[in-house]
Parts: structure tokens; C-alpha cells; sequence
């Protein structure tokens, strides 16, 4: 290893915002925290997703804020390596020096009867060989040049207040330094020590947002992160799942799980806003939100799994949700069920200078007609495990599937939230589904209305589809109609049972031919000039070629997917096809989602000896 001169500085000093791959995420199901491979916590938002984030260097190089924890070394000086304890959130990274070796553990803790009441970051230090120096550094930002962060000194320790959130650091044997309080970029909170084979050292904080500040003892966090692991051990042995991909279906499960909200059972796109689809800027949106349609497949995931708990939070939270704020089906809500808010924009450059910066997001209120198949389709998968619906969810479903009859014939955004209103022929596809579900469900008993006039509106759809939606010419399901373009999200319509025949069959080649970047797919045409691939879209082909039939096609696509995750097993929304890199905003649901539909279709539907060693 090089040497470094006296005076240089550590490198996780640096002011540089990490590659989209290389961050991990940990989670309480309130937050989720992103550290990269050179153990610095670049995003945190505290105590909530929702709340603007303390933590956000990943957003801004100056002011934004990081928690950095590392060998006291430039990085060439070390080597880090890291996975998830098996079947948990919990991160370990072990740094390895020509001196010695440390492993860091970092948790956001859970209590004894779930999540506490206020959020608990905890990184476990311990020494397994040698003498590592090791320092640490939390920097407070200005929650996105909204707040001006600063120290309070009580007779219980220093505060750390940044607008309304506040927190404290407690550790054990962590060696804490008096705080920089008038610092060139803000307070700092430092600190350094040794860590020699068998020593334990612990740094610490804990959060809240307009409220009382709870200072944790530091041995009881430590227990904490035991008890964390067990936690999300308990959970992994609920979730059930038996097939090909074992080990990364957990994974993508547990991916999935540090974005559902338990303080209402939503589950938000993301986990961070604002990362840049492209290097040129300007797609930068706010996943920090519930889709409706991700909800639905979320929901749909979780029934198969067998994990109750959380299929039924979920239903109920989005069934309430959308009564409350009705008549009108919207995109997406926030978090904690309110319509969301017009976007704002926020005065800082954004992941590696790419902004705009925001939250909020403009799609909200456009009419998607694809949201009302995602509605009833999860109230039928619902039934259809043994539940049954509450009438006021019957009677609002009866007016879904009506509203989707006077609707269909309409141009809509699509479910690429595009600016033009136009006849998308997933939207339509969708609007099938949907009265194909509501008239099953009606002819089941569960749910009044007219299943005549449902199938009969489902059956026009399929007409119009079959004229206007396909083209002999391209040999292909078509991105709108009157166009000639081509949409990947049709995709989804052979798991619906719309196609699993020969069109959807010459579909997919025809995709792969114009969108088709090896193993990954672009959204649809025109956008490989404008972004990256898009992982969800990768999948769905994977499960398509299943549906219809090309069982080894389909796996062999699975099988080179599962190798572009990152070195954790987590998926961004998007990947450099030439390079390799994440783009977008992460750890991304649909694409964890889309994973785990393709891997349950494909040991649903793939003959048993096709899928031995999988």
C-alpha cells in the first residue's frame, strides 16, 4: 500500500459524492440511511423519510452533510469489504490495513416491540486483528440550505439542531474531541481511537423531528443492534419463498421491505430524490412517495410470500388513503396519505453537480389510466388468498370498475408520466385488466355491480387493442396508437393473462431488437438519446419470455440480471448499459419488484428440470 505523507488528509474527508452502486442501504422502516463503500453516511433523513434530510452529501458536496466513520487513513491505505449480516439490513464492512483489520457494524436500530419512537443510527466498531486507527466525523447539514445547523451544550451533552430535527452522538470508548462549533462548512462532532483484536468501540446517534430528545445509553444501543439482527432475522424466517434465485429473492425482499413506511404501511418509490437519470440533468424527481401502482405490486408480492402483516397494512393504508382523498384515483401520495404537494426546488447542485434538486413531484394529479388494473387487481389477489373486502371497499371498487368503462376511450399520461396525452396502449391494457378483475370478483360474490356490462366493456377493449394497438408492420404491440413506436411496459400484460401468445411472443423480439442493450432494456423509443436502461423493464422481458413459453430464453436472461445488482444485491432505477453504473434514484422498488414477479412467474411456469441449480 502507498504511503501517505504527513499532513494529508483522510480521503473520506474528501468532498465527493460516491457512484450511485456504491452506496448500501439500512433501514428502521421509518428512514433509510445510504453508506458507501468507504463508510460514510451520505443520505439520512431523520427521524423520517419524509423529513428533509440532515444527511444529504450525496446531494451536496458543501453543505449537505455526511456521517463518516473509517480507518484514520487515505484509501489507498485500506481495503473495505461488506455484506449484509445473512437475512438481515444490518451492514457489516470490514476495513483492512497492513496493520490490521476492524469490522464496522451499522444498524438503525429497532426496539423491543418494533420501531422506536425516535430514530437510532448505531455503528458498532470491532477490532479483529492488529491496531487500526480509526476516526469518525459528523457533519450536520443545512437540510438542503434550509436550516443553518448549529450545537447546543446541555447539562446532558451537546445537541446538534438543524431546523426542526434534532440529535445527539453517544458511543462507547469512541475517543469524541470537543465539537467544532464555528467550523468553514458548520459544527462538527469528531473523534478518533485505536481499535486493537477484540476491542469494541461504538458511535452513535439518536433523532427527532418537533420533538423531546431522548439520549440513549450507549450500552443499550449496542444491545440494540443485536436485538436489530434478530429482528430482521424473525422476519426472514416468516417470509417464504421456495424456487430458483433463493438467495437473491431474500435479498430483493429485504430491499423491498426498507421502503415500506410502517407508521402507515405505505411504500415509497425510493429512497432518495433528485438522482439524476442522465449526466445531462433535468430527470430528477422525488421517489420519497406511494404509487398506487407500486403499492399494487408490492402488495401483490407480499400475499405470495405469505407475510400478512404487511400485505394487509399496505391494503388498508392505500384503500383509506384513496377514500380520503377522493372522488378522483390518484398517481401517487405521500407517505403519510396527503395529496402531493407541488414540486420545490431546492438550492443545491445535486449528486456530482447533475441537479435540479427537489421534492414533490409533477405527476401526480395526471390522469393514468393503468392506476385503476392496479387497484382492483390487488383487492382480487387479496380475495383470492382467503380475505375478504369491507363493503365501503366493495362499493368504492364498483365505482372504479364504472369509472374505467367511461374512461377507457380517453388519452391519458401513461405510466411513463409523459407530458403528452395520448392513447398508450399499456393505459388500455390496463383498463382491461381492471374489468377483467372487477367482473371476477363480482361473479365471485365479492363485490356488487354489473359483471355483464364489465366483461362487455373488457371485451371492447381487447377490440379497440387488436385495432389500434398492434402492427403487422412492426410485428408488435405498439407505444400508442397511430404511432410506430414501442413501449417496454407492455411487458406487463403477459403476467395479466391479456397475451401469452404469439403477438406478445414477436413483441418481445421486436423490443429486444430496437431496445435491447444485451441483458437490459430502455423504457421505449427515443429514450435510450435521453437516459439509461431501465432495470424494471429488464425483468419484465424475463418474465414475458416465461409467460409465453421460452422458458430457457427467459432464463438465461434471469441468470446475467442477477449479476447487475451491486456488490450488496441492491438495484438503482436504472443502468449504464456501457458501463455498468446506477442511475436514478435508489434502492428503487420497481426494480427490486420487478425481480421478484420475474422470479415467482418464472418457478410458476418453468418446468422443474429447467430450473435445477437456480
Amino acid at each position: 500500500m502507498a504511503s501517505c505523507s504527513s499532513g494529508s488528509r483522510p480521503s473520506w474527508q474528501a468532498p465527493v459524492a460516491r457512484a450511485v452502486e456504491s452506496y448500501a442501504p439500512i433501514g428502521d422502516g421509518r428512514t433509510v440511511a445510504l453508506i458507501g463503500a468507504n463508510g460514510r453516511i451520505d443520505w439520512l433523513p431523520l427521524p423520517n423519510l419524509t423529513n428533509i434530510p440532515v444527511f444529504a452529501h450525496l446531494l451536496d458536496d458543501d453543505t449537505g452533510g455526511s456521517f463518516a466513520l473509517a480507518p484514520d487513513l487515505p484509501e489507498s491505505q485500506y481495503r473495505a469489504e461488506r455484506r449484509y449480516v445473512p437475512n438481515t439490513n444490518v451492514l457489516e464492512t470490514t476495513f483492512t490495513t497492513d496493520e490490521g483489520a476492524v469490522r464496522v457494524t451499522d444498524a438503525l436500530v429497532s426496539g423491543v416491540a418494533g420501531r422506536l419512537p425516535w430514530a437510532e443510527l448505531a455503528r458498532r466498531i470491532d477490532g479483529l486483528s492488529g491496531t487500526v486507527p480509526m476516526r469518525w466525523a459528523v457533519h450536520p447539514g443545512t437540510s438542503l440550505q434550509t436550516a443553518a445547523p448549529w450545537v447546543e451544550r446541555t447539562a446532558h451533552g451537546h445537541v446538534v439542531r438543524s431546523g426542526a430535527t434534532a440529535f445527539t452522538v453517544v458511543g462507547m470508548e469512541h475517543g469524541p474531541a470537543d465539537p467544532e462549533i464555528d467550523g468553514e462548512r458548520g459544527p462538527e462532532l469528531t473523534g478518533s481511537f485505536s481499535a486493537r483484536a477484540g476491542s469494541r468501540h461504538l458511535v452513535a446517534l439518536a433523532a427527532t423531528h418537533d420533538e423531546p430528545l431522548h439520549f440513549p445509553a450507549p450500552e443499550n444501543v449496542d444491545a440494540g443492534i443485536d436485538r436489530t439482527v434478530e429482528n430482521w432475522r424473525h422476519w426472514s424466517r416468516v417470509f417464504s419463498y421456495d424456487g430458483p434465485y433463493a438467495e437473491a429473492m431474500q435479498r430483493n425482499a429485504l430491499a423491498l421491505k426498507l421502503l415500506i413506511y410502517s407508521p402507515t404501511g405505505a411504500i415509497a418509490a425510493a429512497a432518495t430524490t433528485s438522482l439524476p437519470e442522465n449526466p445531462e440533468g433535468g430527470k430528477n424527481w422525488d421517489y420519497r412517495l406511494a404509487w398506487v401502482r407500486d403499492l399494487a405490486y408490492t402488495a401483490q408480492a407480499l400475499v405470495r410470500f405469505g407475510l400478512r402483516e404487511e400485505t394487509q397494512a399496505a391494503l388498508s393504508w392505500m384503500l383509506q388513503t384513496i377514500r380520503k382523498r377522493g372522488p378522483e384515483l390518484h398517481v401517487m401520495y405521500t407517505l403519510d396519505g396527503e395529496l402531493v404537494p407541488e414540486p420545490r426546488a431546492y438550492h443545491v447542485p445535486g449528486w456530482r453537480g447533475i441537479g435540479p434538486v427537489v421534492s414533490g413531484n409533477p405527476a401526480s394529479r395526471q390522469l393514468q389510466l393503468g392506476v385503476y388494473g392496479d387497484l382492483i387487481a390487488i383487492c382480487r389477489t387479496y380475495v383470492d388468498a382467503g380475505n375478504v373486502l369491507d363493503l365501503d371497499t366493495a362499493r368504492m371498487l364498483v365505482g372504479v370498475a364504472d369509472r374505467t368503462c367511461d374512461l377507457w376511450r380517453n388519452p391519458d399520461s401513461g405510466m411513463w408520466e409523459l407530458g403528452t396525452d395520448r392513447h398508450y396502449i399499456s393505459s388500455k391494457m390496463g383498463c382491461w385488466k381492471a374489468l377483467d378483475d372487477a367482473a371476477a370478483l363480482a361473479e365471485a360474490g365479492s363485490i356488487p355491480g354489473s359483471a355483464e356490462r364489465w366483461r362487455a366493456e373488457r371485451d371492447r377493449i381487447r377490440q379497440w387493442i387488436d385495432a389500434h394497438g398492434w402492427s403487422e408492420e412492426r410485428r408488435s404491440y405498439l407505444f400508442y396508437a397511430g404511432g410506430d413506436e414501442l413501449d417496454a411496459s407492455v411487458l406487463l400484460h403477459a403476467p395479466t393473462g391479456f397475451d401469452r401468445g404469439e403477438r406478445m411472443s414477436a413483441t418481445i423480439d421486436a423490443l429486444s431488437d430496437e431496445l435491447g442493450a444485451g441483458p437490459l432494456l430502455y423504457r421505449y423509443s427515443g429514450s435510450e438519446r435521453e437516459e439509461h436502461t431501465f432495470v424494471a423493464c429488464a425483468f419484465w422481458r424475463a418474465e414475458a419470455l416465461a409467460c409465453v413459453g421460452r422458458h430457457e430464453e427467459a432464463l438465461e436472461l434471469m441468470d446475467a440480471l442477477v449479476g447487475h445488482a451491486n456488490d450488496v444485491g441492491v438495484y438503482a432505477e436504472m443502468i449504464d448499459a456501457a458501463t455498468g453504473s446506477a442511475w436514478g434514484n435508489t434502492p428503487q422498488a420497481l426494480s427490486h419488484l420487478a425481480f421478484l414477479g420475474a422470479a415467482m412467474t418464472i418457478r410458476d411456469v418453468v418446468p422443474a428440470d429447467l430450473l435445477d441449480g437456480r
